[in-house]
């Protein structure tokens, strides 16, 4: 028979994050580490894609994250109405830009919401 101390103890158990959850979380990392600090870096609503490479690889080896995961977010992000394709450019919404000449920190909440409401 178990101990009283037993039964009160929490189990731990890994915790798997659902589909819409697991891709919010991606957009989340792609945008806050390496978009919008990109953009912020090369002082434009625009870069190219060899830029978005470099900041893509020195992210993936300093926090040990596989490509294919930022690739995931940066597709989703695309998909989203946050970044816009022109050729082999890559640019910010819009409503972004102001916040990009402030050089202010937005996150990705803030941003989705930005992009997403209608005025």
């Amino acid at each position: 028979m178990p101990k009283f101390e037993e039964l009160n103890t929490p189990i731990k158990e890994s915790v798997i994050k659902g589909k819409h959850a697991s891709s919010t979380q991606n957009r989340r990392m792609v945008w806050e580490n390496i978009i919008w600090p990109l953009i912020l870096d090369v002082n434009r609503s625009y870069f190219t894609l060899k830029e978005y490479h470099s900041m893509r690889d020195k992210f993936c080896n300093n926090e040990k994250i596989q490509s294919s995961k930022v690739a995931g977010g940066f597709v989703s992000l695309l998909v989203k109405g946050i970044l816009i394709r022109q050729k082999s450019i890559y640019s910010i919404h819009y409503r972004l830009i102001p916040y990009m000449r402030k050089k202010a920190n937005i996150e990705y909440g803030q941003a989705i919401r930005e992009t997403s409401t209608k005025r």
